[in-house]
């Protein structure tokens, strides 16, 4: 698939198995200690401009949307993509949490569920075929599925979603249990790649979807980089306590008014670009580890080397390094 240009993208070396080259004393260290990249509304490659707006808009965007048709979702696509890269590729540059929110379309037949953000995107089925192929290809790499808002979806959509997600990855799929005792030695011994969080009670009777208390995703819903990093390590401070995995969300939030001010430029160019130094300041600065950064997101991950920032982070944990 044929892409713009990115910034820093040539000669980026790929870290599709950046999990399998981490020394023994990581491997054995539980995974919740390790810095792992992951990527923010994952699957916004690709919007569907054609379909109707999606069931999680107010209803003043799909009043807007129905009388503007068309020149709408184009304006709608320039705020809800927040990624370039498909899955397949955001694999291969090192990414391994994906923030994923489903939901059916209102009024189709059948079960089918698809991503969405605003518009709606690939059916599920087609993102999760490829990040099992790429797992298959790559057997010591794990992924975090995170699986945080569902939209417009009855119990037999949610008995849909969760058959497929055992079709599709079968005994990839690793069982809930103690967050301490899941170390990459541990995955790899019972050939574990996948844990799915479903932040919905349907998941509360199935033994390989873990409840969305165990990975907090703390939200700073902001504009404003400075005030991001504060809540940043603000919510860092406080993760020791939650005992689970955690998320640090490096995204900053558009609100109406700066959708206004930025109608035709969009988020990567009205908000993320020029904000990107500041966060990435921020992310090169932390550490991992019991009290440090575990799961970081952001929106676009190759306009810089998001990934392979995230994961030298993880030298800090050496030995070697602890000494220095």
């Amino acid at each position: 698939m044929k892409r713009g240009n990115k910034v820093g993208d040539s000669g980026r070396k790929s870290n599709a198995d950046w999990m399998a080259l981490l020394p023994p004393s990581l491997t054995a260290m539980p995974l919740k200690h390790l810095a792992v990249p992951g990527s923010h509304d994952s699957f916004t490659f690709w919007v569907d401009v054609t379909a109707p707006v999606g069931p999680d808009q107010m209803a003043i965007v799909k009043h807007l949307a129905f009388i503007f048709r068309l020149l709408a979702k184009k304006v709608m696509k320039k705020w809800s993509m927040t990624q370039n890269l498909t899955f397949r590729e955001q694999l291969e540059a090192g990414i391994r949490y994906f923030d994923l929110r489903v939901s059916s379309k209102p009024g189709e037949p059948g079960c089918e569920i698809y991503f969405i953000h605003g518009l709606f995107g690939h059916k599920v089925c087609n993102g999760l075929n490829d990040i099992d192929a790429f797992l298959s290809d790559h057997p010591k790499e794990v992924v975090f599925l995170d699986f945080n808002h569902h939209y417009a979806m009855s119990k037999d959509h949610h008995r849909y979603l969760i058959t497929m997600l055992q079709e599709v990855f079968g005994p990839k799929l690793c069982k809930a249990c103690m967050v301490e005792d899941i170390t990459l030695d541990y995955l790899w011994e019972n050939k574990y790649q996948v844990i799915v969080f479903y932040h919905h009670p349907s998941a509360n009777n199935c033994a390989f979807l873990w409840p969305g208390s165990k990975i907090p995703a703390p939200w700073a819903n902001t504009t404003d980089a400075c005030k991001l990093i504060q809540f940043l390590e603000t919510t860092l401070s406080e993760r020791a306590q939650h005992g689970s995995f955690h998320v640090s969300q490096a995204i900053l939030t558009p609100r109406v008014k700066t959708v206004v001010r930025g109608l035709i430029k969009g988020l990567r160019k009205h908000l993320v670009e020029r904000n990107l130094p500041t966060i990435m300041t921020w992310v090169e600065a932390q550490r991992p580890g019991a009290n440090g950064v575990n799961i970081i997101t952001s929106d676009f991950v190759d306009l810089v080397d998001f990934a392979n920032t995230v994961i030298k982070l993880n030298k800090l944990l050496l030995p070697d390094r602890a000494i220095t």
